[in-house]
């Protein structure tokens, strides 16, 4: 049932046009009746909008109403009537729905045919009206009927009959199978091994006469008080464990007060603080007043080392943003250290908000363990001694349990009743959730995970229970059904596909998925509470028997691979008329057309239809008018056509017939203008992204006619393998008439001989796009020479073109220019006005591209990538001026390219991989260059004219020296002085043979350096250390590797460093701790293998470096102190490892959540 308020409002507002559209083919087709007979008509019509225009309004209180009537459906007088008020809310989205489908139909078949009103005469003015009528009535009287049971003012709690209040006083004197965890949480109290309470130490000696109340110090209090969550899924038994960790008489003896506040899902602050305060005096608290609360609260813990305890808390305590949370913990700093907060949670977003630290998980309890615990749950004791039988049953049950105690408890009330073999056979054979349960046991427990689910994943989760247990769902695949189900809330532009996606991603959040092994699957527990929250809609057939179980008005059913039963069988499902969903993985066997005729006649409510095997689909398929969602997972050998009456499925979303050899589609395919994918062997199709025919999988292209029948298709279109094809098996295609093609891929590949490679001209001169074309990919082409339709007439939008892996191809130019054409006399419609993006890769034999890259034929031209041309040897580069627009320019592996001069006042980045360096730069707009080539071996910095330059990247293997030239000589009398006035990021990499930097690294040349990254450049010797610190805006600092480093004249640092990065970069110990003295804005730190340090004082991490957050000392082998860990207890990450020689503290590695 799809309770999406919004789809369906949104597709009653469309009908407005279908109706327009009647009372205008009643006006225009009068000679068929009378005056009075066209009044009556009309009035009919508008009687029927009015209806829906009353359902319209109607609905969405509808959809509140089942949202409250679930919060108390453990009413049995509610629990009776939500089935119905379901059913009857589903009933008005598929009248609406059908209503939907006329809409469409005209919209596709247009009003110039009589015949679309006809039909909507016949079959739905003259039907519909009382269907509308008896709709709207039984929605009236189910709503009252459900307002009458106290439902008025419901809020979104658990009622205290679903989920008691919990104390710190066990149920059970003995916990079974949690030792593991018992010794986690004890270790995490830090509770000593003997019972002695350790008091308050304070570091004012005892000697001092300060008051006692004032000898703790500030030191020992708390910068935050650590919270440690227990988590897992309900029932599994967080709360028991809590309870023990409590009454441990370790534990007692440790904290001066334990604390237990029973949140659930009400996470009211001023309640929560006022229960804490009432806990501490035994007095009860009446004032409201946050702040007074908050203050009395905090004078109560302050100085006392005490342990509290949060059960149940719920998401709605990360409420406001998490602000709920943090002013509830505020008034606990002033507590003594060595306090601590556990919190028991089955929501993993709750975990993560206010955790500290790693969690404790709790999975189910194992094997002996359970089985003893289960044994007590039915004998009162484990060491009963069974008969033989009763064993062997209980021990078949203990599977389905899952390990989960609270599961064990119900069960063994159930076989305690009666200790006979019969009754324990029938609780083996019945499903989990077939069985009467109390509200507290364990389904009752689950399902309050699925009541706190937002409204619309409510129907999502409960829709999975039509699958069977453990089966691995595929979250793009369950999105998709979502969104033919009609449960995906539309959100403006966005695919509403990705929208079910996130939907999914939710569910697993919140633990209702599990991810395995690349999959996901649903815990059996809460797949047996999906079943019940769902058990009028959903079920799953596996045998014969079944058929008599399955709910009347059934909205889902999934039939059973290995199901027992025959062809005439699944005929007994027609009459389920309600069914919207059917997944059958029985292959229907050879009577499989005769029976999907009876289901596409007998069921027309279907929305979701999947097939293991089908060999031919029937006419009749054009009946399921609210189809979105069809797939045949395996097609027979005579499944080479659709019907024509396919084309009927105005809404058909999704189309999967991955296994058909499809030779053609219906000549209407064109109308399924819902369509948003379909795939068939050999072809993809994404509406308004991409489809993909690769040729290969195609019988050597000879149903390359599929693509002529997609004339609709928006967006992405790649062929593959495209060198298979034929001349005349190329024209099939018709490229030409794609209108709406944007992107188009051609993959000229090709396994074939020789000789038909040779044809592959002919074939791509057939294969012309349309004129609307925004890009063209050519790939793997094995012509000498272009089409003749790769003109600028031809494709005047074309904006990118890019050519790659064209191994045979001579040259790229205009045939204009080949013949001698000046370009002064070529009219517009000759230019390639809209190119903006030229890609030129793996073209080899191309010698130039003189005739192409000129300003006359492609004068809007932005980016420019040339890269593994190994031929290439001319490029036009001093004259790039010309292009007034470009921007970026890439050249990479070109290695026999002549680079002599590069003007261009527009370009504004630059990369040269492997593709030497130009003799002149000359581009004042440049902002980014990035050099990475091995054959430079110098650079004379008084050859750039780059003004503008704010980051530059030099790798260049072989580099000895920048900046050796005149142009460093200063002299406020010349003009040759070109400081880097906005270079504010440098990088050298892997300059292995470079051996000094400093007379680049100065204040006068690039005097707004925000950024200094060195690396692996294993030979420098020399960087101008003791001039770092006259860089006023420098940031990051980073030297990594580069061994060979000789801080002779020192190392200083700027106060607006936050950042620096030092590893293997030489002996720096006579500047530290020095260097780091006045860096107060200093975020990060991190020192690798810098030796010769031996220490750092402790008072530096608090009054110098007071912004760090982060500090990283590894691989230190001389390094015997940094203070110790007290020094650095207020940094939120800190790693401090593999130092041999430190005392005290070996390793620290805290991260702060």
């Amino acid at each position: 049932m799809s309770l999406s308020a919004i789809g369906i409002i949104s597709a009653l507002n469309e009908c407005v046009t279908l109706f327009q559209w009647a009372k205008s083919a009643i006006s225009s087709l009068h000679s068929r009746w009378s005056g009075s007979q066209e009044q009556h008509l009309q009035d009919r019509v508008l009687q029927l909008e009015s209806g829906l225009q009353c359902l319209r309004d109607t609905l969405p209180a509808m959809y509140s109403l089942i949202n409250k009537a679930e919060w108390r459906s453990h009413n049995d007088g509610v629990a009776s009537l939500l089935p119905n008020l379901k059913d009857a809310v589903s009933e008005a989205e598929d009248l609406l729905d059908e209503f939907r489908w006329y809409e469409k139909k005209v919209q596709v078949e247009g009003n110039a045919s009589q015949f679309p009103f006809i039909d909507f005469f016949d079959t739905v003015i003259q039907g519909s009206f009382n269907k509308l009528n008896d709709v709207q009535l039984r929605l009236n009287h189910l709503s009252r009927q459900i307002d009458t049971m106290v439902l008025h003012g419901v809020t979104h709690r658990f009622d205290k009959l679903v989920r008691p209040e919990t104390t710190s006083l066990p149920n059970e004197t003995k916990i079974f199978g949690r030792d593991k965890e018992l010794k986690q949480v004890l270790g995490f109290l830090n509770v000593p091994a003997n019972s002695k309470r350790r008091r308050a130490t304070s570091s004012v000696n005892a000697s001092t006469s300060a008051p006692v109340s004032n000898q703790v110090s500030t030191e020992s209090r708390i910068y935050s008080l650590p919270v440690l969550p227990i988590v897992g899924i309900g029932g599994v038994g967080k709360t028991t464990l809590a309870q023990h960790i409590c009454n441990h008489q370790r534990v007692k003896s440790h904290f001066e007060l334990i604390i237990w506040i029973c949140v659930s899902d009400d996470f009211d602050v001023k309640r929560l603080i006022k229960e804490v305060i009432q806990s501490c005096t035994g007095k009860v608290v009446t004032i409201d007043n946050l702040d007074f609360l908050q203050r009395a609260l905090s004078n109560l813990v302050t100085n006392k080392r005490l342990l509290v305890v949060l059960d149940d808390m719920w998401d709605d305590a990360l409420k406001e943003n998490e602000q709920c949370w943090k002013r509830f913990i505020a008034p606990f700093r002033s507590v003594q250290e060595g306090s601590a907060m556990l919190v028991t949670t089955r929501c993993p977003k709750v975990t993560e908000g206010v955790r500290t630290m790693e969690p404790v998980i709790l999975e189910g309890l194992k094997d002996d363990v359970f089985w003893n615990f289960f044994k007590s749950c039915i004998f009162g004791s484990e060491n009963s001694d069974n008969d033989p039988e009763l064993e062997h049953i209980g021990r078949s049950i203990l599977p389905k349990l899952k390990g989960s105690p609270l599961a064990a408890k119900t069960l063994g009330r159930m076989l305690s009743m009666d200790l006979q073999a019969s009754h324990w056979n029938f609780i083996l054979e019945s499903e989990l959730w077939e069985l009467r349960q109390e509200q507290t046991d364990i389904l009752p427990a689950l399902r309050l995970s699925y009541m706190y689910l937002p409204f619309y994943l409510k129907q999502c989760f409960a829709f999975c229970a039509v699958y069977p247990k453990d089966y691995r769902f595929e979250k793009a695949c369950l999105a998709e059904i979502w969104a033919a189900e009609g449960f995906v809330e539309p959100q403006g532009g966005v695919p509403i596909q990705n929208i079910g996606c996130q939907y999914f991603e939710d569910l697993v959040a919140r633990s209702f998925f599990q991810k395995v092994n690349g999959g996901y699957v649903i815990h059996d527990l809460l797949h047996d509470m999906a079943q019940m929250v769902s058990e009028h809609h959903c079920f799953i057939l596996r045998n014969k028997s079944d058929f008599d179980k399955i709910p009347q008005n059934v909205r889902h059913l999934y039939v059973l691979s290995g199901s027992e039963f025959d062809d005439s069988d699944l005929l007994r499902l027609c009459k389920y008329t309600k069914l919207r969903t059917l997944i059958c993985k029985k292959s229907l066997g050879r009577k499989a057309s005769f029976v999907m005729d009876h289901w596409c006649t007998k069921l027309p409510r279907m929305r979701v239809i999947s097939c293991a095997s089908v060999d031919e689909l029937p006419d009749s398929i054009g009946n399921w008018k609210h189809l979105r969602y069809l797939e045949i997972c395996r097609a027979g050998l005579l499944m080479k056509r659709l019907p024509s009456t396919l084309c009927w499925l105005y809404h058909l979303q999704i189309l999967y017939a991955k296994k058909c050899k499809l030779e053609n589609l219906p000549d209407d395919f064109g109308k399924l203008t819902s369509l948003q994918k379909f795939e068939s062997d050999g072809l993809t199709y994404y509406a308004g992204d991409q489809m993909t025919f690769d040729l290969e999988k195609c019988e050597e292209g000879k149903r390359i006619s599929l693509i002529k029948k997609l004339n609709q298709f928006r967006g992405h279109l790649k062929i593959a393998n495209g060198g298979m094809l034929s001349k005349d098996q190329a024209a099939e295609a018709e490229l030409k008439n794609k209108k709406y093609l944007d992107e188009l891929t051609l993959n000229m590949n090709s396994q074939r001989s020789q000789t038909i490679q040779e044809n592959v001209i002919e074939v791509l001169e057939v294969l012309q796009p349309p004129i609307s074309l925004k890009s063209l990919l050519l790939q793997n082409y094995a012509g000498v020479s272009l089409p003749s339709w790769l003109l600028p007439q031809n494709l005047p939008s074309l904006k990118s073109l890019t050519f790659a892996g064209c191994f045979e191809l001579k040259s790229i130019s205009s045939p204009m220019i080949s013949q001698g054409i000046n370009l002064n006399e070529i009219p517009a419609v000759g230019i390639f006005l809209s190119l903006a993006d030229v890609t030129i890769d793996g073209c080899r034999n191309i010698s130039s591209l003189e005739q192409f890259l000129c300003s006359d034929y492609v004068p809007a031209i932005k980016k420019i990538r040339i890269e593994h041309c190994e031929m290439l040897a001319s490029v036009p580069t001093e004259k790039f001026g010309e292009f007034h627009f470009l921007e970026e320019l890439v050249m990479c592996h070109c290695p026999n390219i002549r680079l002599q001069r590069l003007v261009s006042p527009s370009l504004q980045k630059l990369h040269l991989w492997r593709a030497g360096l130009f003799c002149n730069i000359d581009c004042c707009s440049l902002t980014y260059f990035d050099l990475s080539c091995e054959s430079v071996t110098s650079i004379n910095l008084q050859t750039w004219s780059l003004p503008a330059l704010q980051e530059l990247h030099v790798a260049c293997k072989n580099l000895t020296s920048i900046g050796d030239s005149p142009i460093f000589s200063i002299s406020t009398g010349t003009s040759t002085t070109r400081a880097f006035s906005f270079l504010n990021v440098i990088s050298f990499w892997m300059c292995q043979k470079l051996s000094a930097l400093d007379d680049f690294l100065t204040q006068e040349y690039v005097p707004a350096v925000e950024k200094i990254e060195i690396k692996c450049c294993r030979e420098l010797m020399s960087l101008p250390g003791e001039n770092f610190g006259s860089f006023p805006y420098l940031k990051h600092l980073v030297v990594i590797e580069c061994p060979s480093l000789k801080w002779q004249r020192g190392f200083t640092l700027p106060s607006s460093l936050q950042r620096l990065n030092l590893a293997q970069c030489g002996d720096i110990s006579p500047y530290v701790p020095s260097c780091l003295l006045n860096l107060t804005s200093l975020v990060s730190l991190r020192m690798i293998v810098c030796q010769g340090i031996t220490s750092i004082p402790g008072d530096i991490w608090r009054s110098n470096l007071t912004s760090l957050e982060e500090l990283r000392i590894s691989d230190c082998p001389d390094l015997v102190s940094f203070g110790g860990a007290k020094a650095v207890v207020m940094i939120k990450k800190v790693l401090i490892c593999r130092c041999p020689n430190l005392r005290g503290v070996k390793e620290i590695n805290r991260e702060e959540h």
